[in-house]
């Protein structure tokens, strides 16, 4: 359900970008009209909406890393702790 979430917010991103576009480009120097501004204020807010669901993710364990080669902490600590013979 999370990954969905971020998907969505990604595209919602570039959607948000896209519609900036148009308005800058229709709205050319006219300065009573603040879409573009607008546009990027809501931007703004979906990235941050998208960086704590990131954060989120990455802190409850919903979302990580999946490398081969990469084992992770436990691994990590079991070597450690292995006594090395002189």
């Amino acid at each position: 359900m999370l990954k969905a979430a971020i998907i969505v917010l990604m595209l919602a991103l570039v959607a948000s970008l896209g519609r900036g576009f148009y308005y800058l480009m229709v709205d050319q120097g006219d300065g009573k009209k603040r879409r573009t501004f607008q546009s990027l204020g809501i931007r703004l807010a979906i990235a941050l909406v998208l960086m704590v669901l990131i954060a989120y993710g990455v802190a409850t364990g919903q979302i990580g890393h999946q490398n081969p080669w990469d084992a992770g902490p436990a691994a990590q600590a079991t070597q450690d702790s292995t006594p090395v013979s002189p």
